[in-house]
């Protein structure tokens, strides 16, 4: 009653009574009071009901009753003429702002953002100048907003043209747009009606409702409201439902998708009792199930009314605020003032606060509310900021505790302040927000610490470190810019950042320490992914900490002191010994012993790594000079730590860590992985590096042998004839080596040399392309990322690499510059030991294919700046010499377990690094300023017992086991005399180089000598192996003279013949498919071989059968009419199958990948695959078994039947018997014995359909008065029928059963009168696809198909040929003599087809495949002879060709325009015929141009010409002309040639000429059908001649087009925002809406997505797709199967990205895009899934028919 008075109170309310109550709320002392009083009596009346109102009525009344006086009382007036007077004087915002939602496509400018979070929409894209630049594109995670007009992301272009145009204006119009009364209006009314929306979204289940609120009423009227959760799955929330509210499944299905959309659902509405009742099962039942109960709250049916309310505010504040900027600043002013109780936090923070208890309807609004006010406004955006930030560790508190998604949490509102650089400094100096995002990840991770203050990650959750992680996110979102100018404030801050940082890396600093263990293997792998998820986490803060210091000379000094203390205060590892004293060489060296092997140790050593790079920052800046007391830092005490990482990380290669376990090989390879070397690995060598310079070489050297355990060794006093230590040693002399290597050569560091960032990544590039050629993006994944996600690579790519362009398959591949491989190392230290492997040998085979040796010269460094120049001392102190003697020594005396030869490799490596050195000092100094004496010290210590490094290099020279090095070593001996001459001033002498290399060379010289020798030879023999092979293969073919004959290459001129006539004759004869000059079929035998046994059989028609593998399947490639499937009439009615529409709507395809088996072979390996088949998990995926589907077994082709061989009919053709038939039968003749022999036949007079009674009445006027019997037909010549084993015949049914299955997709059954049709039909199609692709690809007709289309074509020809002999011949009768009713009318019926409705080139295979069936008499099976079928197929052919033609006459719609100059026959013939049509079907003779008639009727019927030449060709085997084999389709003589072919004169329109008494009468009754008349009156659609060609749609170039077209598609069945899949249909350019539950459909009684829906339509089941915002092909056959394909669209790197993965701009490949449409044109889509799902081994299948 209530809501009818209401109603009719609504509908008689006049807009001035809005205007009414404002003024009275105006005027009220309360104004306050008076609007919620309002809403107290009109909220509950609208909302919430018991009897819902629709969503219509409902808004019509909140528009009403409640927004329209809101807004009266906003503008004082009809809120119209408010609105237009406002935007009369307010300009558009120059920020654009759009929300993005999730999926949809944002572009990022590499060149142009400040940082890759900057990003603009789809608009502000196309429209902006960074379309033109190196952009990226990414689909967005949601809650992002376009960044367009805002100046501080952009270098350049921030604004696009739209937005442009407000920057302008924003600048010339006075800011304060609002009138003073209005803006004091606005502040009242967001005032009140914002604390009205804040209180309803923070409502907990036990507040009660504001006495301002409370109804004078209160009904028992309560709703059980169900809250969305991560817990529960969909089907447990349904499952939960229906056992505890009495809903059915639909319905719970619904509340279920509703409440994972909005975030909840009042699923009961009741007493409060029942809803208590109802909450209690709620909680129990789901509980059962999972161990946290779902949330479910009781809330009054007002305070439900109330919130609903609520959230429709928050809409409308957004529409309120895009009015105007006033409006805008009014609400951001209201929201963030602060409350009057100082306890309580201002209105937007009370609604941050209580983000993670909101569900998600509630929280999307209250983020789109700051989004459209406060982020768009740079004032309230700092205030904004600041509020964030006072709250942000509880805010991360809540969303760590919360489960949703961090998309709708408020806290992913940070990379919108945080990433703001001017906010972000303003952050750190008044909040500092540094301390506050450290301070929270501590406080977070606090449970985490041991009781040394060190993080210990065992038995951590996963999903909670996950969301922690985020918060670095917002640590890196501050650093990202670093300031260009530093305040006091900002230092004093950013230090106190920095201090708190390094409180979070003591934490790190020696956590999870590892011991080795002995004995036994570890019981429990040690955790360690949740360290290194960290070290990720914090790569790039680290280096971005180290910007930000390097760019203020007073802060790199305070954090380097920081630092410096931090690392002394932290003191793990410490030592358990006093210092000893160490001997070597004559060196004292004074150390503490520490052995890795027995000690604890960890990998783990964030601020050693953070001192490394702060230090070599300070001497790139020069900031050293200021550092106090250089002298007082223990470098060897700082390199300590370091120094045992890498100890271990060689223990654990040389495998002395065993049994500790995979986790310590995990994190030895992530400690040198890409992703972590750069603040890991590196800072450690850097250390060592330091370390190096400051040290003693001796001392040093001493240092690092005593680390690895191999002082005793290399002092000789440790001996052991233990295997495995001996291994250990060897292995650790080779890491120990590597290590030197590394701290010597490795150079390319900013500031430890003078080489820039550039430089660096050149280096990188050229090693990564040493191993290979590789990708694009391979190298990008190899190559370390900034903090921007940059590598570098574009800015060298082209000084170091060639770009080898992708082909069809495949991608693009760069390759090294020759030059550039001078900079090769085989030492390169970010190599691991395979990449170090392949690269070795891929140079060393380079180096042999150019005829160099193979020796690998360790490359020219680059010099060390002045601090680190010490470190080249290493390579000539005294215990650097004493080790390489010690190694070599052990090599020369060749005692094999003392040595290994990668040990030798990087000895002779250090050897070469020293001699290079010495040789670039010398030439770039004088000899007496050099220090560096490493080859004076070579030759000369240990000389004197002929152990001196240069004497034992001679030796090892020669040993066989270094056969390997023999090129490297000899290059040393050569370096040594080099750099020996330069000291003495002189150059090498001939004697000196003769001396030390006369030996070498003679003998290389003779071995070059003696392989040209033996190259020579072989040469000579294999040219007499040639010679005798090439006479044998002539007196071969002189001997098979009559062979070689009859083969197709050669021609066939011997070939004899009756009649006498010259050479030429006979080439024509040899070359006309059917008639009196019916050229011969070749003998042919044919010897195949089984695949499956590889036993060889001649295909005979009384042997076994031998069967090709073949596809069957629907086909849509060639219609006319594509998305219109007429359905299969089941009761046998309709035309089709017995004549196929010209529109060619569905076709059945037959194909064959050309394999060859035995049947029974066949029958074996089918019954084989269905058992084994069964049992794999997969299976049913690829092949469906029920189908009769199997793989290939050679190629692994789908297949689905066998087409069973069967060999052509050897022929004996009597030349002289043709010309006396032809002389008597002529086609007057032929069509009355045709008739007579019909009319005789009780298969076809048993229907008294037939239009043949009263006599021969309908036959007289035509044909003349003389009638042929019942038998004249067989006068002409007949012959026995052939016969075939019981093995063809048996699959001659297995074929025809499937091609009838398959093609009407009904139930098997042989015996369906049908099934002779479907053969011929599918015959007809297949040739017709075959002759489209090549027309398509312009290639010969006969001379260019694969030998697999060839085979398969012939034996579906002669399989389809074979029909009548399997099947009834009364059926085959009666079918012929209803096609033949097309053409004849004397033999049509009622429902016979015009020659408009047919497709003539099916009636054609059917007529002439059916036709020998009139020869069986009773009792005996007999079939036309040679003879008579060449005349039999010259004259349906005729008939078939003048009924096209006519075809193409009618259904040309314009006609052609007369021409001027003479006329040819052709042309005079085609017009008489043409005025003939017209006047026959009642049109007007127009002034004629016979040329064009002629044209148009040729171009139209050479598609049907070249179907029925291929036909022909494979039904009879007569060789067609030579100008069919070689030249394209399109070249000039086809028609000529295939007219020969086809027994037609060259003037097609001389056949009515020829024919003119008897096609008159016919083409008078042709043009008469009723359908003629009315499908030129336009009532009925007609197909035009030649039809039109088929492709795949035309896509744009550029990929940004389509995405593009994807961002403006809206699913035509949803009005909803979720995220779409937007799918473009290639074949025929439909937009879909995929996977969306919206667009499912019915599909024979089954739910399929909108792809296999509209694929059922479009291509019979078969689609191919592309998914706009994935950027992937999906192909699809049948519902249950699909896979993915590359799309063909490429970036400038030849590289496809599906998912935009990298997200670089996308281009159009012509090539790979005319490998798809060959791929739908060939029918290989099918093959190309099957292919795929075999590759891809899945173990649960992927729902496709939801796609």
């Amino acid at each position: 009653m209530l809501l009818k008075q209401h109603l009719n109170m609504a509908d008689g309310e006049k807009p001035s009574e809005g205007l009414q109550l404002s003024q009275e709320w105006l005027e009220a002392p309360d104004c306050r009071a008076e609007l919620l009083q309002h809403l107290k009596d009109q909220v509950p009346q609208i909302f919430c009901l018991k009897k819902e109102l629709s969503p219509p009525e409902e808004e019509d009344l909140t528009q009403r009753r409640l927004l329209h006086p809101l807004e009266c009382f906003l503008f004082g007036e009809d809120p119209q003429e408010g609105l237009q007077k406002l935007q009369q004087g307010s300009a558009s915002s120059q920020l654009c702002g759009r929300v993005f939602k999730e999926g949809e496509t944002v572009y990022s400018c590499r060149d142009c953002a400040i940082d890759p979070t900057c990003v603009l929409c789809m608009d502000c894209f196309q429209d902006s100048v960074h379309k033109n630049h190196r952009y990226k594109m990414h689909a967005s995670s949601g809650g992002g907003f376009c960044d367009c007009g805002d100046v501080e992301a952009w270098k350049v272009g921030p604004c696009c043209s739209k937005h442009d145009l407000g920057a302008a204006a924003a600048m010339v119009t006075d800011e304060a747009v609002l009138e003073p009364e209005l803006y004091e209006r606005a502040e009242k009314l967001f005032r009140v009606l914002m604390r009205y929306v804040t209180d309803f979204l923070v409502w907990e289940e036990t507040f009660e409702l504001s006495a301002e609120l409370q109804p004078r009423l209160k009904d028992n009227a309560y709703y059980c409201v169900l809250y969305n959760d991560e817990h529960h799955s969909y089907d447990h929330v349904i499952y939960t439902l229906q056992r505890s509210v009495n809903c059915d499944q639909a319905e719970a299905q619904t509340h279920t998708t509703l409440i994972d959309k909005e975030g909840r659902r009042a699923v009961k509405r009741g007493t409060l009792r029942s809803c208590q009742q109802a909450k209690d099962l709620i909680r129990s039942n789901s509980e059962h199930i999972s161990l946290q109960p779902l949330r479910v709250e009781i809330l009054h049916a007002t305070v439900m009314a109330h919130q609903t309310f609520a959230l429709r505010l928050g809409s409308w504040f957004q529409k309120i605020i895009g009015y105007s900027v006033g409006f805008r600043q009014a609400f951001c002013q209201v929201a963030l003032e602060p409350n009057a109780d100082r306890d309580r936090p201002c209105l937007i923070s009370r609604l941050m606060l209580h983000d993670a208890r909101m569900y998600k309807g509630a929280r999307k609004i209250v983020h789109e509310l700051i989004f459209g006010s406060m982020l768009m406004d740079s004032d309230f955006k700092r205030l904004f900021a600041i509020e964030f930030t006072k709250h942000y560790k509880q805010l991360q508190k809540d969303f760590i505790s919360d489960d949703h998604e961090r998309s709708i949490s408020i806290t992913a509102l940070s990379v919108q302040i945080f990433t703001v650089p001017t906010l972000a400094r303003q952050l750190i100096e008044e909040c500092n927000v540094i301390k506050v995002i450290v301070d929270t990840v501590l406080e977070l991770l606090r449970e985490h610490l041991d009781e040394s203050n060190r993080f210990f990650f065992l038995g951590y959750n996963s999903d909670k470190f996950s969301r922690i992680q985020v918060i670095f996110h917002d640590l890196r979102y501050i650093l990202i810019s670093k300031p260009c100018v530093w305040t006091e404030e900002l230092r004093g801050q950013f230090l106190e950042g920095f201090k708190i940082f390094l409180g979070f890396l003591k934490c790190m600093q020696g956590m999870e320490e590892v011991k080795r263990q002995l004995g036994q293997h570890i019981a429990v792998e040690p955790e360690w992914e949740a360290g290194f998820t960290l070290q990720i986490q914090l790569r790039h803060i680290l280096a971005m900490f180290q910007d930000w210091c390097s760019s203020d000379d007073d802060i790199m000094l305070q954090a380097f002191k920081e630092c410096h203390s931090a690392l002394i205060e932290c003191n793990n590892q410490p030592f358990h010994k006093e210092a000893t004293d160490f001997y070597m060489c004559k060196h004292i060296l004074l150390a503490r012993p520490y052995k890795v092997s027995q000690e604890p140790v960890s990998i783990h050593l964030p601020i050693s790594r953070l001192l490394a790079g702060l230090y070599v920052l300070m001497w790139k800046t020069g900031v050293i000079e200021r550092l106090d007391n250089p002298e007082c830092y223990d470098f060897i005490q700082l390199a300590e730590h370091p120094l045992r990482c890498v100890v271990l990380a060689a223990q654990v290669t040389a495998e002395m860590w065993r049994r500790n376990g995979l986790s310590l090989v995990s994190q030895v390879y992530y400690y040198q992985d890409v992703k972590c070397r750069d603040e890991m690995y590196d800072k450690d060598i850097i250390m060592l590096q330091i370390a190096a310079s400051k040290m003693d070489p001796n001392h040093f050297l001493m240092l690092i042998l005593l680390r690895f355990e191999l002082f005793d060794y290399f002092n000789g006093n440790s001996v052991s004839k233990d295997q495995d230590e001996l291994m250990q040693w060897n292995r650790l002399t080779e890491e120990m080596l590597f290590l030197l290597i590394a701290i010597f050569g490795e150079r390319y560091v900013p500031g430890i040399s003078h080489v820039t960032k550039e430089d660096v990544t050149m280096r990188e590039v050229i090693h990564l392309l040493c191993i290979e050629p590789m990708a694009h993006s391979t190298l990008v994944k190899s190559l370390p990322e900034n903090e921007n996600h940059e590598t570098g690579l574009e800015a060298v790519i082209a000084k170091v690499a060639t770009f080898r362009k992708p082909g069809v398959s495949g991608h693009g591949l760069y390759e090294v510059k020759k030059e550039r491989l001078m900079d090769f190392n085989p030492f390169f230290y970010h190599y691991s030991r395979s990449q170090r492997s392949k690269a070795e040998e891929s140079q060393k085979k380079r180096r042999s294919q150019e005829s160099n040796d193979k020796a690998l010269r360790p490359p020219v460094p680059p010099t060390f700046s002045p601090s680190f120049s010490r470190i080249v001392q290493l390579l000539c102190c005294d215990v650097f010499i004493h080790i390489l003697r010690r190694i070599l020594q052990r090599a020369a005396e060749d005692r094999s377990t003392h040595w290994t030869e990668a040990m030798i490799q990087r000895a002779l490596h250090l050897i070469g690094q020293a001699l290079v050195e010495e040789k670039t000092q010398l030439e770039s100094c004088s000899v007496e300023d050099v220090t560096f004496d490493f080859s004076l010290k070579a030759r000369a210590v240990g000389s004197e017992h002929g152990k001196s490094l240069f004497l034992l290099l001679s030796k090892i020279k020669a040993l066989p086991s270094l056969e390997a090095q023999k090129d490297l070593i000899k290059w040393l001996l050569q370096m040594f005399e080099i750099v020996k001459c330069i000291r003495e001033k002189s150059s090498p002498t001939v004697s000196v180089s003769m001396d030390t290399t006369k030996p070498e060379e003679s003998s290389q010289d003779k071995e070059k000598a003696e392989r040209k020798r033996k190259a020579e030879a072989a040469k000579l023999h294999r040219q007499k192996i040639m010679a005798q092979m090439s006479a044998m293969q002539k007196n071969f073919i002189e001997s098979n003279k009559m062979l070689y004959d009859n083969m197709p290459e050669m021609g066939t001129q011997e070939e004899p013949v009756t009649s006498s006539e010259s050479s030429a004759m006979e080439q024509r004869e040899l070359c006309i498919t059917f008639g009196p000059l019916r050229g011969p079929t070749p003998a042919e035998r044919e010897v195949l071989t089984c695949i499956l046994c590889q036993e060889e059989q001649e295909v005979l028609p009384l042997a076994p059968a031998m069967v090709l593998t073949a596809c069957v399947q629907r086909s849509t490639v060639l219609t006319q009419c594509r998305g219109r499937i007429p359905a299969n009439r089941a009761d046998g009615t309709g035309t089709y199958p017995l004549f196929m529409p010209p529109d060619l709507a569905v076709g059945t395809h037959t194909g064959s990948c050309g394999h060859v088996m035995h049947s029974t072979c066949w029958q074996k390996y089918f019954e084989a695959v269905q058992n084994t088949t069964r049992n794999r998990l997969h299976a049913e995926l690829i092949v469906d078994l029920e189908n009769g589907e199997y793989l290939c077994p050679l190629c692994k082709s789908l297949c689905n039947t066998v087409i069973p061989l069967i060999p052509l009919e050897p022929l004996t053709f009597n030349y002289e018997n043709a010309e006396i038939i032809g002389q008597h039968l002529t086609l007057p003749r032929w069509i009355q014995v045709l008739a007579a022999r019909i009319r005789g036949l009780k298969s076809v007079m048993q229907d008294n359909d037939v239009q043949m009674d009263g006599g021969s009445s309908g036959t007289t006027g035509l044909f003349g008065d003389s009638q042929p019997d019942f038998r004249s037909i067989l006068a002409y010549g007949v012959q026995e029928s052939r016969k075939f084993s019981d093995g063809i015949a048996e699959m001659l049914v297995v074929c025809a059963t499937t091609v009838h299955r398959v093609g009407l997709k009904t139930a098997p059954n042989e015996l369906c009168p049908r099934v002779p049709l479907m053969a011929w039909n599918t015959c007809a199609f297949t040739i017709q696809a075959i002759e489209n692709i090549l027309q398509e690809e312009d290639k010969p007709l006969f001379g260019s198909l694969q030998n697999r289309q060839i085979a398969g074509l012939k034996a579906i020809v002669q399989f389809a040929a074979s029909q009548r002999l399997k099947s009834s011949q009364g059926v085959i009768q009666r079918h012929f003599a209803d096609m033949m009713g097309v053409l004849l009318p004397v033999l049509s019926r009622k429902n016979t087809p015009s020659i408009l409705d047919v497709d003539f080139f099916h009636l054609l295979v059917g007529l002439v495949l059916s036709i020998p069936s009139l020869y069986q008499e009773e009792g005996i099976d007999l079939q036309p002879s040679a003879v008579s079928s060449a005349f039999n197929n010259m004259y349906i052919f005729h008939l078939v060709t003048m009924a096209h033609i006519l075809q193409v006459l009618l259904t040309s719609t314009d006609s052609p325009a007369a021409g001027d100059g003479e006329e040819t026959e052709e042309a005079r013939l085609a017009a008489e015929l043409y005025t003939t049509v017209l006047l026959h079907t009642g049109r007007l003779v127009p002034d004629l141009s016979g040329g064009s008639v002629a044209q148009r009727v040729k171009a139209g019927i050479e598609p049907f010409l070249r179907s029925a030449a291929l036909f022909f060709n494979c039904l009879t085997g007569v060789h067609p002309p030579e100008e069919l084999f070689s030249a394209p389709v399109s070249s000039p003589g086809q028609m000529e040639a295939l007219c020969s072919y086809l027994a037609l004169p060259f003037n097609v329109f001389q056949l009515f000429q020829d024919y003119r008494d008897t096609v008159s009468p016919m083409l008078q009754r042709w043009c008469g059908s009723p359908s003629i008349t009315k499908a030129l009156q336009g009532k009925t659609q007609t197909i035009r001649y030649p039809r039109r060609r088929n492709r795949l749609i035309d896509l744009p170039e550029d990929y940004s087009a389509l995405l593009n077209k994807a961002s403006h598609f809206q699913c035509p069945k949803s009005t909803v925002d979720e995220r779409k899949h937007p799918t473009l249909c290639l074949v025929c350019g439909a937009m879909l809406c995929s996977q969306s539950s919206c667009c499912l459909s019915q599909l024979d009684g089954e739910d399929v997505g909108a792809c296999t829906a509209h694929a059922a339509t479009c291509g019979a089941g078969v689609g191919m797709f592309l998914r706009i915002r994935e950027c992937e092909i999906v192909l699809m056959a049948s519902k249950t199967r699909g896979s993915t394909y590359p799309a063909p669209y490429l970036d400038d790197y030849g590289e496809t990205d599906p998912h935009l993965g990298r997200g670089n701009p996308l281009h159009l490949c012509p090539e790979r895009y005319r490998k798809l449409n060959q791929l739908w044109q060939q029918h290989c889509i099918l093959e190309e899934i099957a292919r795929s799902l075999e590759v891809v081994n899945v173990m649960f299948a992927f729902e496709w028919q939801l796609v």
